[in-house]
């Protein structure tokens, strides 16, 4: 193991570093509000578990569809242009939930989130190589993932109020019988329903609209800071980079790794509360879990900071991938609260994963970094994917001996092999590389 002594961010650099670094705050605020939103679509709107998913089809979808043309912008423009019409775009569609509401349309949230999704992809595409820049090669990973660990903290932020704001309050869910049995919104009168669905929806739309006005607060904060010009010195071709990247083994293989990284992360934290209403638990209660989960992840993104100052990153990847697979089995084969201890562990393990598969692909790819940046930031189109294949597993409710729930995070068990595997062969196809 061998100390790294520089510095991971330079003094001159410290306060855009701080300024793009809260934007990893915002995005994880998004994420993370809208996860649990699927379950509370599913009960408001009267949808399966599959139609609901749309949500996170739409909300994924929307980076893969921006990624290229946000890197092409970055390209052409700067990393702060880019970034200020990405705050420009999530503000949009933030705010685009205000009518959303008043129409009661499914497809109009929908829409709002590919939009607000678009401007996430300027962020990500422009914030992570903007972050990996800011200072030397050699301190990139770690940059990043101190960065990155501040994206948890708006996740956080996001599993709160949808906790306490809008799952609490959901009128569909607070209807119950003499006994106290609770009484399912479908099998209310029409009248009920309506008035339900006019309050519900206005509790979803609230965070979503104060969420627009910090994001335009940040946007006017950033337009008057002076940003570091540290890339875009040569305007390079994006065909003869694209070119490049593919021929690129641990580039290419990195894509696709984080491909399959997203989709394990959106799985584990989209249908933690379906895996715990499951056990008979409520929605809120399901999505308190889910927050443990991301405090695990907060600790242990810092954690995981500190050791890679130690160890290689490509082996720890390939540790916490093992340990991911192990978490995730649990969850599947262990029926009752065990499991969902399990499922919640998960995200110990998945803490290390994104910054530093995106730091080990883009590592080796030198002036081809922003388009590089765009092909990792269209695989969180991983996110859009599978979660609504785990969702038609789970509309089937049982799978053999196992309830349907369970049986369904085989899928992000899977992931984490695919990203074990890149640990294993990053390690090895660099060390020859050095």
């Amino acid at each position: 193991m061998s100390k790294i002594t520089e510095k991971v961010v330079e003094k001159k650099y410290l306060v855009p570093f701080i300024l793009i670094t809260s934007l990893f705050a915002l995005w994880g605020f998004a994420n993370d509000i809208t996860n649990p939103m699927v379950a509370a679509f599913k009960t408001v709107m009267e949808l399966t578990h599959t139609k609901a998913t749309l949500i996170q089809f739409a909300f994924y979808g929307g980076y893969a569809t921006m990624a290229i043309p946000a890197a092409l912008f970055a390209q052409k423009y700067s990393y702060k242009k880019g970034i200020l019409l990405g705050l420009g775009l999530y503000a949009t569609g933030a705010l685009l939930f205000y009518p959303a509401a008043q129409f009661q349309m499914f497809g109009f949230f929908v829409g709002s989130l590919y939009i607000l999704t678009f401007g996430l992809a300027f962020l990500e595409t422009t914030a992570n190589p903007f972050i990996l820049s800011l200072g030397s090669k050699e301190t990139s990973t770690r940059r990043l993932n101190l960065a990155q660990s501040f994206n948890p903290m708006g996740s956080f932020l996001g599993m709160m109020v949808a906790a306490k704001f809008v799952l609490a309050n959901l009128s569909a869910d607070q209807h119950f019988d003499a006994q106290g049995n609770k009484i399912e919104f479908s099998t209310l009168d029409e009248v009920s329903k309506a008035a339900d669905r006019l309050h519900d929806l206005a509790i979803i739309r609230d965070p979503y609209v104060a969420l627009g006005i910090v994001v335009l607060i940040m946007l006017m904060i950033i337009a008057v800071v002076k940003m570091p010009d540290t890339a875009h010195q040569e305007q390079i071709h994006p065909l003869q980079s694209m070119k490049r990247l593919i021929k690129n083994k641990v580039y290419r293989a990195g894509v696709l790794t984080q491909i399959a990284y997203v989709a394990a992360q959106i799985m584990c934290w989209t249908f933690i509360i379906q895996y715990a209403e499951n056990l008979g638990l409520t929605k809120e209660s399901g999505q308190y879990h889910n927050m443990w989960a991301m405090g695990l992840f907060i600790v242990s993104r810092f954690a995981s900071t500190l050791i890679l100052k130690y160890v290689n990153a490509s082996k720890l990847l390939m540790w916490f991938a093992i340990g991911g697979i192990t978490t995730t089995a649990g969850a599947v084969f262990i029926v009752g609260m065990p499991g969902l201890y399990c499922l919640v562990a998960t995200s110990v393990f998945m803490s290390l994963m994104f910054p530093t598969i995106y730091g080990i692909a883009l590592g080796n790819v030198g002036k081809d970094t922003t388009m590089g940046s765009a092909g990792l930031v269209m695989a969180i189109v991983g996110g859009a994917i599978m979660p609504m294949l785990q969702a038609m597993i789970i509309d089937f409710e049982t799978v053999a001996w196992l309830p349907a729930v369970n049986a369904s995070f085989i899928l992000p068990m899977l992931c984490f092999v695919v990203i074990a595997l890149y640990g294993n062969y990053s390690y090895r196809k660099l060390m020859v590389l050095k």
